[in-house]
């Protein structure tokens, strides 16, 4: 079997997937700062290597041909549908297109391309009114951007698992953590008590439930 009739080899598609959704998530965030440019230049890294093995060379497949075709004989692994791993391994395999890996995916994908919509209007207009961005999703959490970004390599992580993106994926959300870190330090130095006062009110990345307004730091508490 050519790697074209098992679906690879389609280095053009790849290249047009990879545009596309880093193109679409640039849409919605529109990086400004270097922190910026760093977090989305580590999500277009991983999209990039993702559809590399999804349409171009399947390597995971490789590497683990002789482990995977030992364990699961009923499996046709030089198909494309079978770098779906997660619903080849339970049991999914009719069309894994309709597998619940794949339809949760889905949901963690839209919600992180809706989560970073959402959020970017509000810290665009904070940003160019040089004040704190405190209303919309960010009265939730500190970090929406990163956790957008988190929630969508996390769905095509579930969609389409490769060795490249299970060991970068670690790597990836501590790294936004850090940016998350090395953000507040700057809105620290910028914004003092209301930034201090900001932090005890909201949390970093999971949002709770709200007791009150946030009040700044001039407010009595």
């Amino acid at each position: 079997m050519h790697a074209s009739d098992a679906g690879y080899g389609l280095w053009l598609l790849a290249a047009i997937n990879a545009a596309f959704f880093i193109f679409f998530a640039w849409s919605f965030y529109k990086p400004l700062t270097r922190w910026d440019w760093r977090g989305f230049g580590m999500f277009s890294a991983f999209v990039v290597a993702l559809f590399a093995e999804m349409y171009g060379f399947p390597l995971t497949l490789y590497v683990l041909g002789g482990w995977l075709s030992a364990n699961y004989p009923q499996v046709n692994w030089l198909s494309h549908d079978a770098g779906h791993l997660l619903e080849m391994w339970f049991g999914w395999r009719a069309n894994p297109h309709f597998g619940p890996f794949h339809i949760a995916s889905f949901v963690f994908i839209g919600g992180g391309f809706w989560l970073l919509s959402t959020a970017w209007p509000v810290l665009y207009r904070a940003q160019r009114e040089g004040r704190l961005a405190r209303e919309g999703v960010y009265a939730r959490m500190r970090h929406p951007q990163y956790v957008a970004f988190v929630l969508v390599l996390t769905g095509f992580l579930l969609q389409w698992p490769t060795l490249l993106t299970l060991v970068s994926y670690p790597v990836l959300v501590w790294a936004y953590a850090r940016l998350a870190r090395r953000e507040e330090r700057d809105c620290l130095s910028r914004f003092g008590e209301d930034y201090v006062s900001y932090m005890q009110e909201v949390p970093a990345f999971i949002p709770r439930r709200r007791r009150g307004p946030i009040r700044s730091a001039g407010e009595a508490r």
